[in-house]
This record gives structure tokens, C-alpha cells and sequence, in this order.
């Protein structure tokens, strides 16, 4: 795992934060609400992305 992949979930959550700050704040909850649910599921499917390399190297590793 490289460092710029968790800055780069870092960055998502800082900018989710933020949206998800203005979108209550200007009264749009249900929104927020989805930017925030858009923002979990990007980081998963990264996490799952990197899970996924984890496991190839491995399998290669190991000669299976």
C-alpha cells in the first residue's frame, strides 16, 4: 500500500465533510445525507480494489 492511497481516502473524507457541512447548513439533509453514502461507498470500492491486489500478490507469492 502506498501512502497516496491514504491520502487519497483522507482527501475524499475532508471533501465529503465539507459538502456534507454546506448541505446542512443551506437546509438540504436528505443530500448531505447522500453525498456522505457517494463519498463511503468510493472509499469502499477503493479499499476492496487494494484488498483485492493484497490478495493477487499473495497467491503469486505463494505459487497458487
Amino acid at each position: 500500500m502506498d501512502v497516496d492511497f491514504i491520502f487519497k481516502i483522507a482527501a475524499i473524507g475532508i471533501i465529503v465533510t465539507v459538502l456534507h457541512q454546506l448541505l446542512v447548513r443551506s437546509g438540504r439533509e436528505e443530500q448531505a445525507m447522500l453525498t456522505t453514502l457517494a463519498g463511503l461507498v468510493v472509499v469502499l470500492l477503493m479499499i476492496v480494489d487494494a484488498i483485492s491486489e493484497l490478495f493477487v500478490t499473495v497467491k503469486n507469492l505463494f505459487g497458487l
